[in-house]
C-alpha cells in the first residue's frame, strides 16, 4: 500500500494509513527536506514507528535519486564541455569585468569543476562496487562456505603455532627483571609516552579502500532501550523498505560482545578495559613480531574474535539484509568475527544507523564508534525525557568508601610495581593519589583511614562551582584534561581491576566495610559480579549486601572516579559539584550535576542536517524549545512542532478533571492536606464508587511510593481495603524491577478469570506510582486498563539541593516566560511531563477504550490544562461535584460493555 507523498508522489506503506500517519509522514518529510528541527508528537497506538520509518525512508530514497540525477547530469556535461573544447579556438587576451584575463578565471572555474568530476567519478566507483560486493554476497552462497572452510583451517594452523611456540618458550625461560608469570605480566602499565603521542592505530590488519570509505547520507535512529530498538529494527523489516534498506543496529559491548571470556565479566566497564587491552596487546604483539631479533616479550591475552577479513565479510552480510541485534550476535559467533566492531564497519555505507542514546548523545562514545554526524539526519525516538538524559549520560557521582577503596588499591598497586613503571607511569599515579587524597578531604575525611568509621562531622548538602570546588580542593594546579587522557590511554583501572582481582585480600577490603575482613579477599566480590547475582548467599564467607559492597561489587573504583574527573572539565558555569555529607565519610559522596544539557546538544544540531525529537508524548513541548534547542544556538524559525489526534474515535475516551468527592470534599493534594485522614478517606470512597460499575482493570497513580504506602495503611486500618477488595483484587507495584512481570502477569490473569467467571468480583485494582516501574514502557491496553487515576498532581520535591539549584540556574541564565519565572515553568513541566506519560498508558489501539480520572481541581488551571495532550485535552469534561461524574462514568462504561 502507499500514501499521499510529497508532490503528489506516495509514501510506501504495508497497509492502507490513517489520515494522522499521512500528515505525520508528510510534515516529517518536509522537515528533513528543510533542514530543521522538529519537536513530533503522536501518541502510542498511532503507528509512530511505521511513519517515521516510511515518511523518512522515503525522504531518503528521493534524496539519493535527485543527487545521482544531479550526478549524471554533471558528468553529461563535463563530456558536452570536452567535445565542445576540441572544436572551439581559445580568447585568452580579453578580460572579465573584475580585470582579470579570461583565461585565470576560465582555469580557475574548469580546475574546480574537474574536481568535482573527477570526485563524482570516485563516488560513481566507489557505489558501484559496494553495490556489485554486495550483490555478489546476496546470490552467491558459494562464497559464504568458502570463507567458512577458511576460518576452520586459519583455526587449525593458529592452534599448531601456539603449541610450538609454547613448546620453544619452555625451552628458554629465564632472567628477567623479577620472574612474573603471563597473567602477571599483563598487568604492568605500558610505557606512556606522551599527550602529544600518535593516536594508536585502531588495530586493523590490513590497509584497506574501505577504511576511508564516505560516509553517504543517512539517518541515525536512536531509542532508550535495547527492546525497543529491536522492536524498531523489526518494524523495518515488516516494512516495504524491509529489503532494500542498508541498515546497521550498534549496541555496547555488554550486547555485543561474542568473546566469553570477556562477556563473563559482567560490568560494562570491566568488559570494556578488557577488550581494549586485547586489542592493545595485539598491536604489540605485531610489533614485537617485526622486531623478534630484540628483547623477547611474555605473550599477551588477545581476541580470536578481532580478525580484520572476519569482520569486513561481517559488515557485508549486515549491510546486505535487515538483523537486530541479536541476529547480529549469532552471525557474529557463526562468522568468528566481532560484532561490535564489524557492525562500526558498516557504517559509513549504511543508510540507517539504529543506535542507543548514549552512543548518540555523548561525544566519546560517537567519536569512538566513528559516528560522522556532518550533515546526516538524526531522529530520537522517545524523546519525552531527553533533557534528563542528556544531564544524567553527562552527571556522575562518586562516594567517599569508593575514593578510598581506589587510593588504597592505587597505592599498593605501586609499592608493587614500582621498579618496573617508567617515570611518565609514576607521575600521573601520584598525581591522581593526590587527587583521591583532596576529594576524600573535602568530604571532611582522611584518605588513610577506615571510611566506615570516621564520623562526619557537618551533616547535609553543599553546592559549589566546579572553579570553587577546584580550588578549595586545592587541585586547581592539577590538569584534568592530562590526567583523564592518561587514564584512556593507559588503561589503568582495567590493570588496576587485574590487579586487586589476583591480590586482593582482605587489606584492601577492610577499608569499605569492617564485616568484609571474613573475606578470603575481594575475590568474592568479583565472583558475584560475573555471575550477576548473589548465588552464594548462603556460605559463610559471602560478603554482606549491603550499599558499600555492591559499590565495590559492580566494578573496579577507579572506573568510576574517572567518570567524575571527566565531569569537571566542563566549563565553570554549567555545572555544580555537590558535596553529599552523610553519617560517615564512607556513606559521603561527591557529585557533579550538569546544568545546562544544551552544551552537549549543540553539536549535534550545528553538525546534522535535520533533528527529529520524537515521542507519544511530548507535552509540555516549552522545556524542548527553550532549555535545549534556542540554548543550543537553535534559531526559532529552524524549529517545526508537529502533533496528532488520536486514531481512536472521540467517544472512545472519557477523560475527568473532579474537584470534590463523595462527601463533598475539596480535592487538593498538596504537601500540607494530602496526609489529612479526610483526603485520603475520601479517595478511597471515590476508588470503591468507580469499582462498582467499572469492568475490567483499573490503575491508581500516586505520587510517591511513600504516599501508596500510607494510603494503603490507612485503608487498611479503617476497613476501606475490605470494601475494595470485594469488587476489585488488589495489586501494589513492587519496588523492586525484577519482581514488575510477576505482579503484572498475575493482574492480567485476575482480569482475565473475573472476565469470565462473570461473578461479584470484576477485576483487578493495581496501585501504582508515577515515575515508577509502571508509568512508563507499559501497555495496560483493552481490559488491562479500563481506567486510569491520577491522585493529586506529582510535582517533584522541591526541597531538593539540585533541583533548587537548577531553579535558581534558570531564573538567572532564562528570561520569564508569560509573567511566570523559568524556575515555576520548569516544575510544572516536570509535573505534567509525568502526568501524561502515565495516563497515556490505557489507550494502546484504534478500537480501545478507558476513562482518565484526575483528581485535584488544580488541573483546571488554565497553565496546567493546557500542558494535557491536545487529544487528551480536547475531550476533557471538568466536574465539579462527584455526583455529576460518576454519572458520566457509569453511563461511559455501560454503553462500552453493551457494545462489546
Amino acid at each position: 500500500m502507499a500514501a499521499a507523498g510529497p508532490g503528489g508522489g506516495r509514501f510506501p506503506f504495508p497497509y492502507t494509513p490513517y489520515s494522522i500517519q499521512e500528515q505525520f509522514m508528510a510534515a516529517l518529510y518536509s522537515a528533513l527536506e528543510a533542514g530543521q528541527v522538529g519537536i513530533f508528537e503522536s501518541p502510542t497506538g498511532t503507528g509512530k514507528s511505521l511513519s517515521l520509518i516510511c515518511g523518512a525512508l522515503s525522504w531518503l530514497r528521493d534524496f539519493e535519486e535527485k543527487k545521482q540525477q544531479e550526478e549524471a547530469r554533471l558528468l553529461a556535461l563535463e563530456e558536452e564541455k570536452k567535445n565542445l573544447a576540441s572544436v572551439e579556438p581559445d580568447h585568452p587576451k580579453s578580460k572579465d569585468t573584475a580585470g582579470e584575463p579570461d583565461w585565470v578565471t576560465a582555469f580557475v572555474q574548469k580546475k574546480e569543476e574537474r574536481d568535482m568530476v573527477d570526485k563524482l567519478k570516485e563516488e560513481q566507483i566507489r557505489r558501484k562496487k559496494r553495490e556489485d560486493r554486495l550483490e555478489k554476497i546476496r546470490h552467491n552462497v558459494q562464497l559464504k562456505y568458502a570463507a567458512k572452510r577458511k576460518r576452520s583451517e586459519e583455526d587449525e594452523t593458529k592452534h599448531l603455532l601456539q603449541v610450538s611456540k609454547e613448546i620453544l618458550s619452555k625451552e628458554v625461560e629465564g632472567d628477567v627483571l623479577e620472574q612474573l608469570d603471563q597473567n602477571e605480566e599483563e598487568l604492568i602499565l605500558a610505557e606512556y609516552e606522551s599527550d602529544e603521542e600518535k593516536k594508536v592505530v585502531s588495530g586493523l590488519e590490513e590497509d584497506d579502500d574501505d577504511l576511508e570509505e564516505e560516509h553517504v547520507t543517512k539517518i541515525y535512529y536512536c531509542s532508550r532501550t535495547h527492546s525497543q530498538l529491536s522492536q524498531f529494527v523489526h518494524e523495518v523489516q515488516k516494512s516495504p523498505f524491509g529489503k532494500d534498506t542498508r541498515l546497521v543496529s550498534l549496541g555496547s559491548r555488554q550486547n555485543l560482545c561474542v568473546n566469553e571470556e570477556v562477556r563473563c565479566l559482567g560490568a560494562l566497564q570491566l568488559i570494556n578495559n578488557r577488550c581494549m587491552e586485547m586489542q592493545k596487546n595485539k598491536h604489540e604483539k605485531k610489533n614485537d613480531e617485526k622486531n623478534e631479533g630484540k628483547k623477547r616479550r611474555v605473550s599477551r591475552a588477545v581476541c580470536p574474535f578481532y580478525s580484520y577479513e572476519q569482520m569486513q565479510f561481517l559488515r557485508d552480510e549486515v549491510l546486505v539484509e535487515v538483523k537486530d541485534i541479536e541476529q547480529l550476535v549469532a552471525l557474529g559467533r557463526e562468522a568468528k568475527a566481532c560484532p561490535y566492531y564489524g557492525s562500526r564497519y558498516a557504517i559509513p555505507a549504511a543508510q540507517l544507523v539504529v543506535l542507543p542514546y548514549q552512543m548518540l548523545l555523548h561525544e566519546p562514545t560517537r567519536n569512538a564508534a566513528g559516528i560522522k554526524l556532518k550533515d546526516q539526519v538524526v531522529i530520537i525516538d522517545e524523546a519525552h525525557n531527553l533533557i534528563d538524559t542528556i544531564t544524567c549520560i553527562h552527571s556522575a557521582e562518586v562516594s567517599g568508601s569508593q575514593l578510598c577503596c581506589a587510593h588504597s588499591q592505587l597505592l599498593q598497586y605501586m609499592e608493587r610495581y614500582r621498579k618496573r613503571l617508567k617515570a611518565k607511569n609514576l607521575m600521573y599515579i601520584k598525581q591522581i593519589l593526590y587527587l583521591l587524597e583532596r576529594f576524600v578531604a573535602m568530604l571532611g575525611g582522611n584518605v588513610n583511614q577506615n571510611p566506615s568509621c570516621q564520623a562526619v562531622s557537618q551533616t547535609g548538602t553543599v553546592l559549589k562551582s566546579i572553579n570553587d570546588f577546584l580550588f578549595q580542593s586545592q587541585i586547581d594546579n592539577i590538569n584534568l584534561f592530562k590526567v583523564q587522557r592518561y587514564c584512556e590511554k593507559s588503561l589503568i583501572s582495567r590493570k588496576l581491576f587485574g590487579f586487586v582481582e589476583r591480590y586482593g585480600g582482605p587489606a584492601m577490603a577492610v577499608k569499605t566495610n569492617k564485616e568484609n575482613q571474613k573475606l578470603g579477599g575481594l575475590q568474592n566480590f568479583l565472583l558475584s559480579l560475573q555471575q550477576g547475582s548473589d548465588k552464594e548467599a548462603g556460605t559463610p564467607q559471602s560478603p554482606p549486601v549491603g550499599a558499600e559492597n555492591d559499590e565495590l561489587r559492580a566494578a573496579s573504583p577507579l572506573m568510576q572516579i574517572e567518570g567524575f574527573l571527566s565531569a569537571l572539565t566542563n566549563a565553570n558555569q554549567d555545572g555544580r559539584v555537590i558535596l553529599n555529607k552523610q553519617g560517615t565519610v564512607g556513606q559521603s559522596s561527591l557529585k557533579f550535576l550538569l546544568l545546562n544539557p544544551a552544551v552537549h546538544f549543540a553539536k549535534v544540531v550545528e553538525e546534522c542536517r535535520a533533528v527529529i525529537i520524537a515521542g507519544g508524548t511530548m507535552q509540555p513541548v516549552s522545556d524542548f524549545r527553550e532549555q535545549l534547542l534556542s540554548r543550543a544556538g537553535v534559531g526559532p524559525a529552524r524549529v517545526v512542532e508537529f502533533s496528532c489526534g488520536h486514531v481512536i474515535p472521540p467517544e472512545n475516551i472519557l477523560p475527568i478533571i473532579l474537584c470534590s468527592g463523595p462527601s463533598n470534599q475539596q480535592l487538593e493534594f498538596t504537601y500540607q492536606m494530602r496526609d489529612l485522614p479526610q483526603m485520603m478517606d475520601e479517595t478511597g470512597r471515590i476508588l470503591c464508587n468507580l469499582c462498582n460499575v467499572i469492568p475490567g482493570g483499573v490503575v491508581c497513580f500516586f505520587p510517591s511510593y511513600e504516599y501508596e504506602k500510607q494510603v494503603y495503611a490507612h485503608w487498611e486500618r479503617t476497613g476501606l481495603l475490605t470494601r475494595l477488595a470485594t469488587k476489585k483484587k488488589i495489586f501494589q507495584e513492587p519496588k523492586k524491577a525484577n519482581q514488575v512481570d510477576q505482579v503484572l502477569v498475575e493482574y492480567a490473569k485476575c482480569i482475565q478469570r473475573c472476565g469470565q467467571a462473570g461473578g461479584q468480583m470484576t477485576g483487578a485494582l493495581l496501585l501504582s506510582v508515577v515515575g515508577g516501574k509502571m508509568s512508563e514502557g507499559i501497555n495496560f491496553s483493552d481490559d488491562l486498563g479500563r481506567c486510569v487515576i491520577m491522585v493529586g498532581m506529582p510535582y517533584p520535591n522541591i526541597k531538593s539541593p539540585e533541583l533548587q539549584e537548577k531553579m535558581t540556574w534558570l531564573d538567572k541564565t532564562m528570561p520569564r516566560a508569560a509573567g511566570q519565572a523559568p524556575s515555576r515553568v520548569l516544575i510544572e513541566n516536570l509535573c505534567m511531563k509525568a502526568v501524561n506519560q502515565s495516563i497515556g498508558r490505557a489507550i494502546r489501539h484504534q478500537k480501545d477504550f478507558a476513562s482518565i480520572l484526575l483528581l485535584d481541581h488544580r488541573y483546571t488551571r488554565p497553565a496546567i490544562f493546557n500542558k494535557l495532550p491536545l487529544w487528551i485535552r480536547e475531550r476533557t469534561q471538568v466536574k465539579s461535584a462527584f455526583g455529576s461524574a460518576f454519572a458520566e462514568l457509569r453511563k461511559f462504561h455501560r454503553g462500552k460493555s453493551e457494545a462489546l
